[in-house]
């Protein structure tokens, strides 16, 4: 498994201590920014860069940090085939996972703590997809993304 990982300055530390932690794991992960906290970024930016790396076939899951976790999430979901979700408790990220098949994982760095976002990143990693009644609801998504993409001129 491949992560693609970034945030904007106001998740820029907590980015830091995840890509540690998936070191640690040995999980390979692509930081994509920012590289500081020091200057104000703009979160579709990072956003948009995650999202597709994972449309594109370049990476499996990705990780997207701004200081709630609401902005990167709300952009990520404009892209094609992204099911990102805002996670901020461990039965969340079972459920972004077991229910949702989700394959972006947002949190809010100005709001937590290291420790449980590593605890958050370890569920959501492991926890596979339950499929069945989940499925028929994950291609109903899928297909309205297909008729919005042909509704465009």
């Amino acid at each position: 498994m491949k992560i693609a990982l970034a945030s904007d300055h106001a998740g820029y530390e907590l980015k830091e201590n995840i890509k540690e932690y998936l070191s640690e794991l040995g999980i390979p992960a692509e930081d994509l920014g920012t590289g500081s906290d020091s200057d104000s970024v703009d979160y579709p930016d990072y956003a948009i860069a995650v999202a597709g790396r994972i449309r594109d076939g370049k990476a499996d899951r990705g990780i997207l940090i701004c200081a709630t976790g609401v902005g990167v999430c709300i952009t990520a979901n404009k892209v094609p085939g992204i099911r990102a979700a805002p996670v901020w408790h461990p039965e969340i990220a079972r459920l972004s996972r077991a229910h949702n098949d989700a394959n972006v994982l947002c949190l809010p760095g100005r709001f937590m703590e290291p420790q449980l976002a590593r605890q958050l990143v370890k569920i959501w990693l492991v926890t596979p997809f339950d499929g069945g009644r989940h499925q028929r609801r994950i291609d109903k998504i899928a297909n309205l993304e297909k008729q919005e993409r042909q509704a465009c001129p």
